[in-house]
Formats: C-alpha cells, structure tokens, sequence
C-alpha cells in the first residue's frame, strides 16, 4: 500500500488550482473546503518541527499541539499554505487563533470556527450559524461559490469515505496491516482527498461480498490494548507497542475514531454539516460528559476485547486530563485497567515512557 505523501497531495491540488488550507485539530467541515477549492492539510504536532518559533509565543505549558502547529506555520512549510483553520478545541487552540489574527498576523487568511458543548437544538442551531459564517468567509477568499447541490455532493463524497474509515475500525482484526501501517492509513485522512482516502481504504478491506476473509497481520497471542489520546506521534509508539506483545484493537483518537461521523440527511447542506459534526462519540474537546464518555469506553473495550486503555496523551492538554480521575475509576469498577502518559512530540519517544508502556502491558498478560 502506497500512501501519497503530503508534498504530493500539496503538488497534485496546486495543478487542479485548489488552495491549500491548513487546518488544526480537531473538527472541521472538510466538505465546504472541498466545495470553496480548498484542499485541507491538517496540521498536529509535528514531531520532527523544530518549536522555537511556537515557543517564543506560548508559555512553556502550552501543548504542543500548539507550539508546534505555530512553528509550522511561522517558520517551516506550514508558510507555503493559503489559509488557515483554527477551529475552538479548547484554550489553547483559540488562543492560537488570537495570537495569530491580532498579533503575528500572517499573510494569509486566519478562519475561526467555534464549536458549541452540547448536543441540544440550540447549540446545531448555533454550529449551523458558525458553518454558513465559515463559508462566506471561504468565498471571499476563493471567489467561488458553490450551489447547495456542489456542497451536497462534496458532503456525500466525505461520507462515503468516513464510512470506509468506519469499516477499517469495524474489521480491525482482519485487515492484513500491521499497526503502524493500519494508522498510517487512517491518519491519511488527514491529508488525502477522500477519492483517494477511498481507494486506499478499498484495497485493504476484507471483500464483504465475497464472504472472504484478510489474512491477520499476526496470529500469536498478544495483549489487546485500546489507545486513547490526541495523536500518537512519533508513529513508531506502534513498532515499541508491537514489540512488547500487544496490539492495538481500538481506539480512541482524536485523529482516529472520535472522527466517525454519522451519515446525514436534509434539503439544507449547512444543516447536514452541523448534523455531522455533532454526530461523532462523545470527546471531551466537544464538551461531552465523563459518564458518557466513560460509557462509551467501557462498551468499545468490551466488544475488541481490550484488556487495558493506554491513553498517550500530549503533555498539558487540559481537555484530556480533566476526564482522567472519573475514567480511572470508572474502569477501575468494571475491572479494566488504564495507564496515563504523557510526552513532547519528538524525532524518538523517551525510554521512561517506553518502560512504563511495557510494564502495563506485562500486568495484563
């Protein structure tokens, strides 16, 4: 499996004439940037980004989904996008949004996009308000101006790719791809065109029609583990988890599986964003409540057979951390075990996290 790399994703827009649109995590509506010709690159934390640039701009307990999302963009190839996306996922990211539109103020444009923390007629009502925002200002930069039917149809194309993103998770245990490579495909969702995202996504599916089978990545017992967090950089966390005996079997990603939006339905294509973006699991970037979210762990683990949550956090990210005391204990009762760590994006992972990691796992064997 040949994923494009993002440079070519880059060269391939520029020849169709789209923009380039950086966006940070976590939610955005990729069908109106597809619709306004915009293509979206995510930006999280780079690992190999030198953060000097970020950190003359943040305090030093910022995450560094932040500091390094800044350097990117100031000073590494993050200069080279048209415009910016910074969606309100938490404090610091809007922080990032201020910094950037009334302070660094980069040539290009800086969009906002304000998430509400609820799920109630009001706070859809209010997203659909920020979306129909979102788009005006996405014309004005791109000059065009899609038809509802250009966004329906932009918004039917993501949804058939997040349901082949949907099908990876669902048959996890049958897709031939060891873990680095299964979450080297689902985070090229990042970057890809959902038509490519889609082929790729095809072509490592086990062939429902055909009642056939993929082949295990690897049939020796391992620890089943649930993985939770914002992102797992750098990606060879999965090479260190692979060679202590475990494998990951789900997830609870803010790049992965917090991004499995429903399909929708309705005559207004801001309605049906809205509806989207709302229709995820719960995540506690959105606002969601610890019982609900506890729940809805508990039930993920028990159906892949998980037998402890490994939650890979990026240090400081005050989201994450608020939910950490209730989820513990809430696995505690239901006999499941948790282990919490955090790290700096780095070119390598620090040998105490890695011993950490490996002394859960040897608990759970």
């Amino acid at each position: 499996m040949q994923i494009p790399t993002r440079a070519e994703v880059i060269g391939a827009a520029r020849q169709r004439g789209d923009r380039i649109a950086g966006v940070l995590p976590i939610h955005y509506p990729r069908a109106l940037l597809r619709a306004h010709g915009a293509q979206p690159i995510e930006i999280w934390a780079p690992p190999r980004q030198d953060p000097t640039a970020g950190n003359a701009l943040f305090q030093a307990y910022a995450c560094a989904v932040v500091r390094h999302g800044a350097a990117l963009l100031l000073d590494g190839p993050g200069r080279d996008v048209d415009l910016v996306l910074v969606p309100h996922t938490c404090d610091a990211l809007q922080g990032l949004g201020s910094v950037l539109l009334d302070f660094v103020r980069p040539p290009q444009p800086v969009l906002t996009l304000y998430h509400p923390r609820g799920r109630r007629p009001a706070d859809r009502s209010f997203l659909e308000r920020e979306l129909r925002r979102l788009g005006e200002r996405l014309a004005e930069i791109t000059g065009r101006h899609p038809a509802d039917a250009d966004l329906h149809a932009a918004l039917d194309t993501e949804e058939d790719a997040n349901d082949r993103l949907a099908r990876l998770f669902r048959h996890r245990d049958i897709v031939s791809l060891s873990d680095r490579e299964f979450y080297a495909l689902v985070r090229s969702r990042e970057f890809l065109p959902a038509e490519t995202f889609i082929e790729l996504a095809d072509a490592a599916l086990p062939h429902e029609d055909a009642g056939t089978r993929a082949v295990p990545h690897d049939d020796r017992p391992r620890v089943r583990l649930m993985l939770s967090g914002i992102v797992p950089e750098p990606m060879s966390i999965f090479d260190a988890i692979d060679a202590m005996g475990a494998r990951i079997v789900a997830d609870d990603l803010a790049c992965g599986s917090r991004r499995l939006y429903q399909r929708t339905r309705g005559a207004d294509p801001y309605l049906r964003l809205a509806a989207s973006l709302m229709s995820g699991p719960p995540d506690p970037t959105l606002g969601a409540p610890i019982a609900e979210r506890a729940d809805h762990l508990t039930r993920r683990m028990r159906e892949s057979g998980a037998r402890g949550l490994l939650v890979y956090d990026v240090k400081f990210c005050e989201p994450e951390l608020f939910d950490l005391p209730q989820l513990r204990q809430h696995l505690s009762a239901h006999q499941l075990q948790m282990l919490h760590v955090e790290f700096e994006p780095a070119a390598t992972i620090a040998q105490q996290t890695l011993n950490r990691i490996e002394a859960f796992v040897e608990m759970l064997q």
